[in-house]
């Protein structure tokens, strides 16, 4: 079946089908068809009327924005999650911008619409509660965001902390010294750093104490001022240690905590301090409240139906 909607331009092609036609293939996926390009014709297998005129409004968007935006494998997944609302989406792909560029020269722009919030959310307020499934974006952005402040010098240091809640292993049991034995919890941050700087540019920065990177247990006693400081996995804090995290806060700085409030390792008589806080704080001005949701998910296709069959078990 040939669709109504041709391409006639090399760059559009490469662009919308991707090396090996990958992005035909997750779109071949998600319909159960196959879908191939001849020529100028995009052709699939027999699919109904309805089905067929998706998939033309679908590559008529994608025709459409990839004559001002590279569209990504990511993009391919999102924007077939919301093939209901392609006007609404085409502002994102056509106005966004990118908030910096990686390590390797790669621009970094947000994803999805909710992302989009997400950012907005941070530059209009000192402290931001996110939300939601992993692969969301919630810890990648706030680290990108901080660097951005960081190199325009609207901050001085960056502090990434979380606790460091033991989820089915014993800190005492693994090998190595106290910050061996912390660094695996804080993996994610170092990943995070190491996109947007480099790894030697962020070991630098480190021994400069210009980022820091602690156990949210380090955190005590002290006041951060011009701070862009990160709690994640904030589903894992008590009461009492949200009380005092929220409590350093200083002029000129800001709080992102980021949690899954579905993923929590607190044993079982312990109430999770996010859920706590965000239930007697969210009203207040000057701080922010986003929730992802799974449509936000942007990892791997299959990442969306495992985490779609396990809320279904």
């Amino acid at each position: 079946m040939i669709l109504d909607t041709k391409l006639y331009n090399n760059e559009d092609i490469l662009n919308i089908a991707g090396g090996n036609e990958a992005k035909l293939k997750i779109i071949s996926s998600f319909y159960n068809t196959n879908i191939t390009i001849s020529g100028n014709d995009i052709i699939c297998g027999n699919v109904s009327m309805e089905v067929k005129e998706e998939l033309e409004n679908i590559f008529t968007f994608l025709l459409d924005i990839s004559k001002h935006a590279q569209i990504s494998i990511q993009d391919i997944t999102y924007i077939l999650k919301m093939k209901d609302n392609l006007e609404e989406l085409k502002n994102l792909y056509l106005n966004r911008k990118p908030i910096i560029s990686n390590y390797f020269g790669k621009p970094i722009y947000p994803k999805t619409l909710n992302q989009i919030n997400y950012i907005n959310l941070i530059n209009d307020n000192d402290i931001i509660f996110s939300t939601g499934k992993a692969g969301s974006g919630k810890t990648f952005l706030a680290i990108v965001l901080a660097v951005k402040m960081l190199k325009e010098g609207k901050i001085k240091r960056i502090i990434l902390t979380r606790p460091a809640v033991e989820a089915g292993e014993s800190l005492g049991f693994l090998p190595g010294d106290l910050k061996e034995k912390i660094d695996p919890y804080l993996r994610p941050l170092y990943d995070g750093l190491y996109e947007c700087l480099g790894k030697e540019i962020v070991s630098e920065l480190i021994i400069k104490n210009t980022i820091e990177i602690a156990p949210l247990a380090y955190m005590r006693g002290r006041t951060l001022d011009n701070s862009f400081i990160i709690l994640d996995e904030a589903q894992n804090t008590t009461k009492m240690q949200m009380k005092m995290i929220l409590s350093r806060l200083g002029y000129n700085s800001k709080l992102i905590i980021t949690g899954d409030i579905t993923q929590i390792d607190l044993p079982t008589k312990i109430d999770s301090g996010l859920k706590h806080a965000i239930s007697i704080l969210k009203n207040i001005k000057g701080i922010g409240l986003i929730e992802f949701e799974g449509i936000d998910v942007i990892r791997h296709p299959l990442v969306n139906e495992i985490l779609k069959r396990y809320d279904e078990e």
